[in-house]
């Protein structure tokens, strides 16, 4: 995305690029049940019937722009149509608004002529001749209502009439009373009144209260929801809401707090200028700026003063603390502060009265423009000493609030140092993005004059906190790393061993992101810079990262060198009491132990937990909770901990252990046969991965999509989606031996293709042989039960794998159950058989597809050795696999069948999986499923083994082909049908 946001264009259609339309420049947004409201009382005003509405809201929330919309679609309608205003400047003028509405009739030759108007004739000509209610001959209020009432009728007499006083906040009192009279009047008359005023307390606004109570229509006007800013945003621009640049939606949203006329100044201020990259503050749009200068200024010097104040603090400010440092009476600061909260520049921020914030975050970033130095290091000094008389210690967030006043002090190390304390609180209560922007903010402080441990010590919890929160964007810049730990040794006085520790930090981050050779090439430099001895704390942080990128190196013992440098980094940390280096060593050992030993891997767990629980470390406990749902949830098959902990990590801000979480529960999805609900997971969470960077998540995310496409049999797409892996396949261990048997072997034995399957579990052996990994991908479950139903496996492989902690999962249970079945019913023992295979189908019950693959692979073992009950298994079997649409399965059932002597259901659906070309040369389903096979370049005789029919009947299926189609031979035929291969 480019870095400009593009600049207003000189003419604009009403049609966006892509055809559609898109908000033009001035069209109204946001306000359809308004428009909605007003539309419905000019259509009651042309009928004959009077209505009045009153439009209140905010400064610049709209309500002007409202009833000029109101204006525009009335006259649309050749209703006619005035407006008046009352005026802010000089004393006020009686009767303003009524006066330019007469004039504005007048000079559009609408004036009736007085006659017309009767006794009241004369009243209308002298309020035009500007006429002052000064002696007793003048027109009383009364009579000057009536007048008005009078005019309505004769104008609008014809096709109605919309009247719009703006402005009543600022009209006299004989105004008020003039309309007054006329929202108890309107009723009979053909016109709508339109009245706007705004919400400050005032004499307006007790009439629009008063009229709320007689029943009148008030259109109270909110700010804009972040979809309307978008589209004002487009609209100004003139081009579709598409092509905003994000970020300058977010600005918008972010600096406004939707209020219109700010979006619209921000839009303009910002258009055409280069986008900053940095989180530092916005520069304030002069007419911004201009008007919450003059509503500060109507609050007198003590509000312009108490409203700096405020701004030093931010969006929010403490009153309590705002009072002690002016030193005022606290009935003089209320009454300021009231006045304040009725002009819109502030408002409550929470229960009682000590907290508030500014109306939009722009209000205070222009008042703090308006401190001169002097003036900003006085309010500072001032409220420094408040906060320390107040809340000595500076608990809670009163650290964070100290922060930023030093910082606009220019007392940079204090800043510094105070915004890392207040990080350290938001971590210790596990808010990991708010320690991330909070440290943010402090290495954004930090300068060539900066203490080198502060800088390290900022530095370090940055990265730290990055690494929870995937929050890549917040990295320092590699300008400013390579200051820190390159050069001639890096910056002077940063030992070594402690930049070592910064290199491992950042070799973690880029294992996160899928970058092994990154992650190596920061390892090494760690590695060299700690020397012959190094300290515990910097070779704990060290060997973390090693055991991490130990899983990204091709060799054979990768995984027990990844377990000794876990068990090295467990060790150093316990002996210089690092509790959350020890808990993530912890954590690491029961990951790469989970497949071999399960319990094991378990304590391991628990045991990170214990000390998380104990030292108060939410980040880790939450992440033990994840792997100890994870662990459950392998055993009983439900994932309902499983979500609630990876919410809680979610919540904490955690995401990169959040995403791969997601990968645990989107193949749980699969194997429940839920493909739906995982696609859409898949997709949200992979989409997310990709946005935030995060390579290692992705990757396995993608495996899981092609997973789910090899479940269902859909050859086509579950290529497509390993295609997309392929470029990622480096960026998580495991991947290759996963895809082989998650993925493709599954969905060979799902077109009954089982020497392929055979072929395509040995390559996931090999792979897993070559480079260990700790992803179950068949091994200790449909690998074991098919190396037992071909004789290449017995006794001996069947215990070892029910001993593997992976062998005890429910998934794998049901496997492993019915390979002990098929060596029983092998032995002699049939009853036995039976037994196991019932207990194994007892945990097959949660996966559909699973359990019946299961049951038509041990059918005929079954059926040989005496035992269980095949037929129905293979009815059961055949009725799922054919309502899935899998017909070689189905097929491979119905043959079985056959062959036991049961009678097989005939099935004469499937037609329109036959192309339509083909269907209208009269190819039937079974000659296309030999078509397909045929286009493979398959023989007759594999063609038979595959659809268990006779060679005689393939080769009676491919002359029909042949004869239908009018293609010489089998191989003009497979030429021309390449494309039928899915």
């Amino acid at each position: 995305m480019s870095i400009f946001w593009p600049a207003l264009p000189e003419d604009c259609s009403a049609t966006g690029s892509d055809g559609g339309p898109h908000p033009r420049r001035g069209e109204l947004v946001g306000r359809g049940p308004e428009m909605g409201q007003i539309m419905l009382a000019l259509a009651a005003a042309r009928a004959g019937r009077g209505t009045a509405l009153l439009v209140t809201g905010e400064p610049g929330v709209g309500k002007t722009r409202l009833a000029a919309e109101a204006l525009a679609v009335a006259a649309e309608t050749n209703m006619v149509t005035v407006r008046g205003r009352a005026g802010a400047v000089g004393s006020p003028v009686p009767y303003r608004p009524l006066v330019e509405a007469l004039l504005q009739l007048s000079r559009a030759g609408l004036l009736p002529d007085p006659e017309e108007l009767g006794r009241h004739g004369p009243v209308m000509a002298r309020l035009l001749a500007g006429a002052r209610d000064t002696d007793a001959g003048a027109a009383p209020h009364l009579v000057v209502a009536e007048t008005m009432l009078r005019l309505l009728t004769v104008v609008g007499e014809r096709q109605g009439c919309l009247l719009v006083l703006d402005d009543l906040h600022d009209a006299d009192a004989g105004t008020l009373a003039v309309v007054e009279y006329l929202l108890d009047h309107i009723g009979p008359q053909p016109a709508v009144l339109l009245l706007v005023t705004g919400c400050a307390p005032c004499a307006a606004t007790e009439l629009a209260a008063r009229a709320r109570r007689r029943g009148a229509a008030v259109l109270d006007l909110a700010p804009l929801s972040r979809p309307d800013v978008h589209l004002l945003i487009a609209a100004e621009l003139r081009v579709p809401p598409v092509e905003v640049c994000p970020d300058l939606v977010h600005r918008a949203v972010d600096g406004s707090s939707g209020i219109p006329f700010v979006v619209k100044e921000i839009v303009h201020h910002l258009t055409g200028r280069p986008a900053r990259r940095d989180p530092g503050r916005e520069a304030v749009p002069p007419t911004v700026a201009d008007d919450v200068r003059r509503r500060a200024g109507r609050l007198g010097p003590l509000g312009v003063e108490l409203l700096g104040m405020a701004a030093l603090f931010g969006r929010r400010f403490a009153l309590p603390v705002l009072e002690r440092a002016l030193g005022r009476d606290h009935a003089e600061l209320t009454a300021v502060l009231r006045a304040a909260v009725a002009s819109y520049l502030i408002t409550p921020d929470g229960p009682g009265a000590q907290w508030y914030g500014f109306r939009y975050p722009l209000a205070a970033e222009a008042l703090l423009a308006d401190l001169g130095p002097g003036e900003r290091a006085g309010h500072v000094r001032r409220l420094a000493r408040a906060l320390a008389d107040l809340h000595p210690g500076l608990p809670g967030t009163w650290c964070e609030h100290a922060a930023q006043l030093h910082e606009h002090a220019g007392d940079t190390p204090e800043a510094i140092r105070l915004y890392a304390e207040a990080a350290g609180r938001a971590a210790a209560e596990g808010a990991v993005d708010r320690t991330v922007e909070l440290l943010t903010r402090a290495h954004r402080l930090v300068g060539p004059g900066t203490a080198p441990e502060l800088h390290a010590t900022v530095l370090e919890r940055l990265l730290d906190a990055v690494a929870r929160s995937a929050r890549f964007d917040r990295l320092p810049a590699p300008a400013a790393l390579l200051d820190t730990l390159g050069g001639d040794g890096g910056e002077p006085g940063l030992p070594a061993q402690r930049r070592a520790g910064l290199h491992a930090r950042l070799s973690d981050i880029a294992t996160l992101q899928g970058r092994p050779a990154e992650a190596l090439w920061h390892l090494d430099i760690a590695r060299a810079l700690l020397g012959s001895r190094p300290a515990d704390q910097y070779a704990a942080l060290v060997d973390l990262s090693a055991a991490q990128v130990e899983l990204s190196r091709l060799a054979p013992d990768r995984l027990r060198t990844a377990i000794r440098y876990a068990h090295r980094a467990l060790g150093a940390a316990q002996r210089v009491d690092l509790p959350e280096v020890a808990c993530r060593a912890l954590l690491l050992l029961g990951q790469l132990t989970r497949e071999q030993d399960g319990p094991t891997a378990a304590a391991h767990f628990r045991r990170a937990r214990a000390i998380a629980l104990a030292r108060r470390l939410p980040v880790p406990r939450a992440a033990a909770d994840v792997h100890l749902a994870i662990v459950a949830a392998s055993r009983d098959g439900r994932s309902t901990r499983l979500e609630a902990a990876r919410q809680e990590a979610l919540s904490t801000g955690l995401l990169p252990l959040a995403h791969e979480t997601g990968f645990v529960l989107a193949l749980d999805r699969i194997r429940h046969g839920r493909f739906d609900e995982a696609r859409d997971r898949i997709r949200e969470a992979a989409a997310d991965a990709s946005r935030l960077g995060l390579g290692r998540p992705l990757a396995m995310l993608r495996l899981a999509e092609a997973v789910r496409y090899a479940h269902q049999g859909r050859r086509a797409e579950m290529r497509g989606a390993l295609e997309r892996l392929a470029p990622l396949l480096d960026a998580a261990p495991g991947l290759r031996a996963m895809s082989y048997g998650l993925a493709r072997a599954v969905c060979s034995l799902l077109e009954e293709r089982h020497e392929a399957a055979g072929q395509e579990f040995a390559q996931a052996l090999a792979h897993d042989a070559a480079n260990p990994a700790t992803g179950d991908f068949g091994r200790h479950g449909v690998i074991l039960l098919l190396g037992v139903l071909a004789g290449r496996m017995g006794r001996r492989h069947h215990a070892e794998a029910t001993l593997a902690g992976a062998g005890a999962t429910r998934w794998n249970r049901q496997f492993a159950g019915l390979a002990h079945a098929v060596l029983l019913g092998r032995e002699g023992r049939p009853d036995e058989a039976t037994a196991a295979a019932s207990e194994a189908l007892e945990a097959a019950e949660p996966f559909p597809m699973a359990r019946r693959l299961c049951l038509r692979l041990v059918a005929q073992s079954a059926y040989d050795d005496g035992w269980g009950t095949p037929v129905e298994w293979l009815r059961e079997a055949e009725e799922y696999f054919h309502d899935a649409g899998l017909q070689a399965v189905a097929g491979a059932s119905r043959a079985l069948l056959r062959g036991m002597g049961a009678p097989v259901r005939q099935r004469r659906t499937g037609t329109e999986r036959v192309p339509p070309d083909l269907r209208r040369c009269g190819i039937t389903v079974r000659e296309f499923e030999v078509a397909r096979l045929v286009a493979e370049r398959i023989s007759n005789k594999d063609i038979a083994g595959r659809l268990h029919i006779s060679p005689r009947t393939v080769e009676k299926h491919v002359a029909s082909l042949l004869q239908k189609t009018g293609h010489p031979n089998r191989t003009a035929f497979a030429t021309a049908t390449r494309g039928l291969v899915a």
